[in-house]
C-alpha cells in the first residue's frame, strides 16, 4: 500500500485514476491545481504523486521543479500526465525530474502498472524517508520507538504507535477501524471495533495529558484521522 497523491483539474480524470489505483490496494489524496499540490505533498507526505502538466495557477513543471528543490522531496517518485504527445515535452518532464511520463488518454491499467514499477524501484529510498514522522507537534521515530509530544517522550505500547504511525504517514486521510485493524495489526481480522477505540482513547488521553488535546480526529460514521496536533494555549484568568 502507499499513499499517492493524483494532481488533475479535470474531476474525472482523477475518478479514472483515482479507482484503478485503489483497486490496486493503494489510498489516493486529490489535487485540482498547482497550489494545492504543493500543499496536498508538504502536509501529506505522499509516496508518489501522478501529476498533470496543464494545472492551473501553477503548472505540473512548475510543481515538480518547486518540490525537488526541497531536500525531502528529492527523490519523491512523480509521474507526469500531459495531453502533449510531443518528444520534446516528454524529455523536458523527463528533465525536470519525473521518473515517468504517461499522454492523454491513457489506459489505467497501464498507468497502474507504472506506478507499480516506480514504487517497486523507489522503495527502499522511501522507506528511508518515511522512518521519521512528524506532524505539528507530534513526532514519531520508528527505528527508535520513540513518540515525543512538543520534544517530551511519551510512553506508548507497540500498537498505539502501531496506530499513529498509520494516522502520521497518511495526514488527511480518514481511516475506518477495519482499515486500522489491517494495517496497524498487519492483516489480523480478528480484533474488535471496540479494541480499536480503546486503544484510541488511551492515545488520546496520553497526549492531552502532555498538552495536546487534538492529536486524533473523530470523523462521524466514517472513522479517525490525525488531527492538527498542537499544544493548547494556557487560558487566560478572567
Amino acid at each position: 500500500m502507499a499513499l499517492i497523491l493524483v494532481v488533475d483539474d479535470d474531476p474525472h480524470i482523477i475518478d479514472v485514476v483515482a479507482f484503478a489505483l485503489e483497486r490496486a490496494g493503494h489510498l489516493v489524496s486529490r489535487a485540482g491545481d498547482g497550489d494545492e499540490a504543493l500543499m496536498m505533498a508538504r502536509s501529506g507526505n505522499p509516496d508518489l504523486i501522478v501529476l498533470d502538466v496543464g494545472l492551473p495557477k501553477r503548472d505540473g513543471l512548475e510543481v515538480c521543479r518547486l518540490l525537488r528543490s526541497e531536500d525531502r522531496f528529492s527523490d519523491l517518485p512523480i509521474l507526469f500526465l500531459s495531453a502533449l504527445d510531443e518528444e520534446v515535452d516528454r524529455i523536458v518532464g523527463l528533465e525536470m525530474g519525473a521518473d515517468d511520463y504517461v499522454t492523454k488518454p491513457f489506459s489505467p491499467r497501464e498507468l497502474t502498472a507504472r506506478v507499480s514499477t516506480i514504487l517497486r524501484r523507489s522503495g527502499p529510498k522511501q522507506e528511508a524517508r518515511g522512518s521519521a514522522l512528524s506532524h505539528g507537534v507530534v513526532c514519531l521515530d520508528s527505528d527508535r520507538a520513540e513518540a515525543t509530544c512538543n520534544g517530551d517522550r511519551l510512553s506508548l505500547t507497540a500498537l498505539e504507535m502501531s496506530i499513529l504511525q498509520v494516522l502520521l504517514k497518511r495526514p488527511g486521510t480518514v481511516f475506518s477501524r477495519g482499515r486500522i485493524i489491517e494495517f496497524a495489526y498487519d492483516g489480523n481480522i480478528h480484533v474488535s471495533d471496540r479494541t480499536i477505540d480503546s486503544h484510541i482513547r488511551n492515545l488520546r488521553s496520553k497526549f492531552a495529558a502532555a498538552g495536546c488535546s487534538d492529536v486524533i480526529e473523530t470523523v462521524p460514521r466514517l472513522g479517525f484521522r490525525l488531527g492538527a496536533c498542537t499544544i493548547a494555549s494556557p487560558q487566560e484568568d478572567p
